[in-house]
């Protein structure tokens, strides 16, 4: 099996999907005047259109090849909240609540059992956000489509004098940090590699997995809604990321001119030293890559640290802090991202 396997590797590059995101950005010049016009917030996870004393958010996104697992489980009861998750997990980053969403599925074939095993999921996940989904799209493209792919959009609102923008974070203040469930819905193109090229069948229990491996990749990813919410309802929050494709990396998008030092980090789910294991894969890699533990961050000052910890419930944790020099440091494991 090849020696420190990474995502660009696998078939993912990171920094070649920003130059692509970036390519098709600069294209994108025009905007509306007047009511509905956008509010311009850099390094926001949602996008923002102003509606007067409130603003409704946008964002859109999907459950990725993590599909292709549930496909060999022959599982699809829990994608749905994956394909929540990703998308309301991004519109309280600005603070926002999520009111209603709708489900785009690509497929090759119609397929009723799979069809119903992902709607079971969704209406989990439109539960556990309090949120309706309003309408969806089943497209049956048998000539562009391979099995099915399930993404959605996301719609939120938010009193424009609450929105969280980041613009208040400042060094000294500290980095609380919410705990995954798991792999949630990013780097998935990775872990299969692994898993492949290592020969273990994902319906195989692997040694440190409490569950065969397939399931421990489908475990849903953790919708932070309730959570949030309440955090924001009593406490001040100078910022917050969704730590998704990038991970540590997602930090440096909050605000120029200043970085994040985790110095005590959330231990990883039993499934990142599994699978660094089984790829031989640096740590440099698994924390630019998956979310090792820590799925969701909130920027808050030192003084709001306890009630956040407590509000947030189990697993919650400071984890670091707020420094002058950019970028995003761990110590502990020598680690190092620069902006980009």
């Amino acid at each position: 099996m090849p020696k420190g396997m990474t995502y660009a590797e696998a078939g993912v590059d990171i920094d070649k999907k920003s130059q692509s995101i970036s390519a098709l950005v600069e294209h994108l010049k025009f905007k509306r005047k007047g009511f509905g016009k956008p509010l311009d917030l850099p390094g926001q996870f949602a996008g923002l259109i102003d509606l007067g004393d409130v603003a409704l958010t946008l964002c859109t996104d999907g459950v990725g090849t993590k599909l292709l697992i549930a496909d060999e489980m022959k599982k699809w009861d829990t994608v749905g909240i994956d394909c929540i998750a990703m998308n309301v997990n991004d519109t309280i980053c600005v603070g926002a609540e999520p009111i209603a969403f709708v489900d785009y599925i690509a497929i090759d074939e119609p397929d009723e059992r799979k069809m119903a095993e992902v709607g079971k999921g969704l209406e989990v996940g439109a539960r556990l956000s309090n949120m309706t989904i309003v309408g969806g799209e089943i497209a049956v493209l048998p000539e562009l489509v391979k099995g099915f792919d399930l993404a959605g959009t996301c719609l939120g609102v938010v009193d424009k004098d609450r929105i969280v923008t980041g613009q208040r974070i400042k060094p000294g203040d500290a980095i609380v940090a919410l705990p995954s469930s798991g792999v949630h819905s990013n780097g998935l193109t990775l872990a299969r590699k692994i898993v492949e090229k290592a020969g273990v069948g994902y319906k195989k229990k692997v040694k440190g997995l409490q569950m065969p491996i397939g399931l421990e990749l489908l475990e849903p990813t953790t919708i932070y809604v309730k959570q949030v919410l309440g955090i924001l309802s009593r406490h001040e929050v100078h910022g917050m990321a969704n730590i998704t494709g990038g991970g540590l990396r997602n930090l440096i998008r909050l605000k120029k001119g200043v970085g994040f030092e985790i110095d005590d980090p959330v231990k990883p789910n039993a499934i990142f030293p599994v699978l660094q294991e089984l790829g031989d894969v640096s740590d440099q890699e698994m924390y630019q890559t998956f979310n090792m533990g820590m799925g969701y961050c909130l920027i808050v000052p030192e003084r709001e640290t306890d009630g956040c910890v407590r509000k947030a419930g189990k697993g919650a944790k400071v984890v670091g802090r707020v420094v002058k020099k950019d970028g995003v440091r761990m110590p502990s494991l020598g680690l190092e991202y620069k902006v980009y």
